[in-house]
């Protein structure tokens, strides 16, 4: 088991200063523009990929870092450069998270390898959860797998909503009902491959922020996928279902669903990327506050502006700390006993609202036009208290968790 520590070692500073420097480089340049354009940056996804950032070989790496510290020290240094490229970049690996958490060997070395491509053909991969009606509620969802013994075919139908890369993904990774009465006990992941009849994508939101990343709906209409494609193997689903039964008849013992279990997996990231886009904003208000004269002097020396800094330096560094303990514990097969996932998620991406608000304060009303990027940062920061689990719904895991109370 790593030491948890606080200082990066000399190679994964090396991998955070090529990250920095393509962030620098490629992504903030271009961030304006597809912001506007409102369209998956797929030269900047292709640049990554021909550097190798946007791979499956750069993700498990930084995934089995036994620190912990590679995933959220690769999401800082993105989505410091924008968020909303940075999320086209990053989005399938939630997908590839869905997969990690419930597939099997053979599933992995599979699925994943096709959710990436390659620099000449990048594809990207979509995880499928939210509906229309079931967003922080699993346990109202209502898209349906029913199991074709006869041909050994599951067979989907449903409504995914606010899936990023939704509909244009190469390969989706969708959560369904295999058993109603067991509520959210009773959900399965599966695999769609590329090309499956009956899946298509249908509304494709126009956002307030985030806007170079694609999210939509998709459609599942009698989508049939062989049975190798249930995540885990059906053996394991039917041990699984008739554990969370006997259960349910005993009491109703916890039993983890699949959506809940790669949204755990994913949690700390989020807050990384929240202190990449919270750390972006502070840097440009502090640079602004030093070379902005008013009354004959920099901003910077007014205590009202230089306490509102502090303040943004100092919730940046708690936030990435939290996210840093978590990622450390999850890695190390530390269990969450206070949430400390969903903590790392909450604080962090409340204070990425926070610091963005603060720094459109500093910049006054050039903080408000698009001559600057505290606006588009502002914007998108907007996301991180709401995609993943609403702030609401951390605080709610928190404090049932501390009281020993079941999360369903």
């Amino acid at each position: 088991m790593a030491e948890f520590t606080m200082e990066l070692n000399d190679e994964q500073k090396e991998v955070r200063d090529w990250i920095h420097g393509f962030a620098a480089d490629v992504i903030r340049p271009a961030a304006a523009e597809w912001d506007e354009r409102e369209e998956t940056p797929w030269p900047v996804i292709q640049e990554a990929a021909k550097v190798g950032i946007y791979s499956l070989d750069f993700y498990a790496q930084q995934y089995f870092d036994p620190t912990g510290l590679g995933i959220p020290m690769a999401m800082e240094e993105l989505f410091w450069g924008d968020a909303g490229i940075a999320l086209s970049i990053v989005g399938t690996g939630l997908a590839a998270v869905g997969v990690l958490a419930n597939g099997t060997e053979q599933q992995i070395g599979t699925w994943i390898p096709q959710m990436y491509g390659d620099a000449n053909d990048v594809k990207v991969a979509a995880f499928c959860s939210s509906e229309p009606d079931a967003g922080s509620d699993v346990a109202s969802m209502r898209t349906r797998a029913v199991y074709d013994e006869a041909k050994d075919e599951w067979v989907l139908n449903g409504t995914k909503t606010w899936a990023t890369n939704g509909g244009i993904a190469n390969v989706h990774v969708v959560v369904a009902v295999v058993d109603a009465e067991l509520g959210s006990k009773g959900h399965a992941s599966f695999i769609v491959p590329p090309g499956t009849e009956g899946l298509s994508q249908g509304q494709k939101f126009k956002k307030h922020g985030i806007r170079a990343s694609h999210t939509a709906e998709v459609i599942l209409d009698n989508v049939r996928v062989p049975g190798s494609c249930l995540l885990g193997g059906k053996e394991k689903l039917d041990e699984r279902l008739a554990r969370a039964r006997e259960k349910a008849r005993q009491g109703g013992e916890r039993v983890k669903n699949a959506a809940m279990a790669t949204f755990e997996a994913s949690r700390p990231a989020v807050g990384a990327m929240a202190v990449g886009t919270a750390r972006a904003a502070y840097e440009v208000a502090l640079d602004y506050a030093k070379t902005r004269e008013q009354f004959g002097r920099p901003i910077i020396d007014n205590q009202g502006v230089a306490f509102q800094l502090a303040d943004m330096r100092t919730s940046i560094d708690a936030a990435r700390l939290l996210v840093w303990r978590a990622s450390w514990m999850a890695v190390n097969g530390r269990p969450f006993t206070a949430a400390e996932g969903s903590m790392s998620k909450l604080f962090a991406s409340e204070t990425a609202k926070k610091v963005t608000a603060q720094a459109i304060q500093i910049l006054g009303g050039n903080g408000y036009t698009r001559e600057y990027p505290v606006e588009r940062m502002h914007r998108d920061a907007a996301i991180y208290t709401i995609f993943e689990g609403t702030s609401e719904i951390q605080r709610l895991v928190i404090a049932r968790t501390l009281a020993g109370v079941p999360i369903r």
